[in-house]
């Protein structure tokens, strides 16, 4: 099978829809069928383009079997909201021209965020003639309201006319989680060809290392009980609250925070740090895929947060199904589903979203309890290996496309995931 795969993020990017799109390509790559990545130059989050590449008219590369094309776009940092939204575009518009250079497909794939990639999948299937299947990591347009990037206006109705119309034309739509289903089933408007791929975690990567004294040490943090958030520092993330708790726990000389990751909130965060001489906080910002099995060895608690918000009761982060990969007992301020697999799981503490005094009382559970943290980072890995297993979830989600190109887009009772 040919499979043409629209995104505007690919490695050697490192965010979570890098990681899944790329995991999951690697695996059809291997199992024998041609993959196309349709991308742009890897600039990720600061909008500069990575050493040995170049932001050109139209590169190809192959990497992990995978056709890769890397297409011309205006760059942007990850942050601010003008030259992001140009960014996002222009990878639209140079994806259209592409089309009659990009290979035969037997079905397109196109993953939001961001909104105008997972559009590109509809002037493909105009042009190849192919099925598409629309993948749906973030509720856009809506997201971009709730974090106050933009304002309800005439420019988010007409995102989220565009998006309803994204909806019903597609020939199947994948969600990456449980609660996203009803927002895409009344816009579709019909059940029919939806299906539930969730965020995994690649077991052959992600396991515990015996390495935890040796990198604390080289960090400076050797001894400590070590709070780890690690990814975009964003402003739907909340991460004032770990200052917030840092404060409360400044006096107290077991337990340090680190923060690993970039986004538009991290020098906000760093001058914050700085002015309220918070010496138990450190702030390493980005580091490269080498360096995270170090960064989780380190990790002896996982912090993943987000804002208070109906929205973000829909998602689950990736990371939690990481965090409990690598053994590493979560604390998870984000409500909703997130949550109720955390529970399932039985892998950590869940807070209130923002909430320091939660924060501040978990990380002490687990800082006292050492036989609890272990408790919760054995049975978080058993739960990944049954549920969130990426080679597994990487399988189904190939049948589901076989499906589709062959003309069965899913019904619900075979498209949703059972898991």
């Amino acid at each position: 099978m040919r499979i043409l795969f629209f995104t505007h993020y690919y490695p050697p990017e490192v965010n979570a829809p890098a990681a899944r799109t790329s995991e999951h390509c690697r695996a059809w790559a291997k199992a024998g069928h041609e993959v196309t990545i349709v991308t742009c130059a890897p600039n990720h989050p600061k909008g500069v383009v990575f050493p040995g590449y170049r932001n050109a008219l139209y590169q190809v590369e192959a990497m992990d079997g995978v056709r890769v094309v890397r297409l011309l776009t205006v760059l942007a940092a990850n942050e601010g909201f003008l030259r992001r939204i140009i960014n996002y575009v222009s990878y639209l518009i140079a994806s259209i021209l592409a089309l009659p250079l990009l290979p035969r497909a037997d079905v397109i794939v196109s993953t939001s965020p961001q909104f105008f990639c997972g559009l590109a999948g509809l002037f493909a299937r105009l042009v190849k003639r192919a099925p598409w299947v629309l993948e749906i990591r973030d509720i856009w347009p809506e997201s971009i309201v709730t974090v106050g990037a933009m304002r309800k206006g005439l420019a988010i109705r007409f995102l989220e006319w565009l998006e309803a119309y994204a909806y019903r034309s597609a020939d199947a739509v994948v969600s990456v989680t449980k609660s996203f289903v009803p927002h895409i089933t009344e816009r579709r408007g019909t059940e029919q060809g939806i299906a539930i791929f969730r965020n995994g975690a690649d077991l052959t990567m992600f396991k515990k290392s015996d390495a935890s004294r040796q990198v604390k040490r080289t960090l400076g943090l050797e001894g400590k009980f070590v709070a780890a958030y690690v990814g975009t520092h964003g402003m739907a993330h909340g991460l004032g609250v770990i200052l917030d708790a840092a404060e409360k726990l400044r006096d107290d000389p077991r337990i340090a925070f680190l923060m690993v990751g970039d986004g538009s909130e991290r020098e906000h965060l760093q001058a914050h740090r700085a002015a309220r001489k918070l010496d138990n906080v450190h702030i390493l910002g980005l580091r490269p895929k080498s360096d995270m099995p170090g960064i989780w060895a380190a990790t002896d608690a996982s912090l993943i947060l987000l804002t208070r918000s109906d929205l973000f009761k829909k998602v689950l982060p990736s990371k939690l199904a990481e965090s409990m990969a690598m053994e590493c007992p979560v604390i998870l301020g984000v409500e909703g589903e997130a949550a109720e697999t955390l529970a399932e799981a039985k892998a950590g503490i869940a807070i209130t979203p923002e909430n320091a005094d939660e924060l501040v009382a978990a990380i002490r559970k687990l800082a006292d309890d050492p036989a609890l943290a272990v408790s919760y980072g054995r049975a978080g890995r058993a739960f990944v290996r049954a549920q969130f297993d990426r080679a597994d979830i990487a399988a189904r989600y190939l049948a589901f496309l076989e499906d589709v190109a062959a003309g069965r887009a899913a019904a619900p009772e075979r498209g949703r995931e059972t898991a």
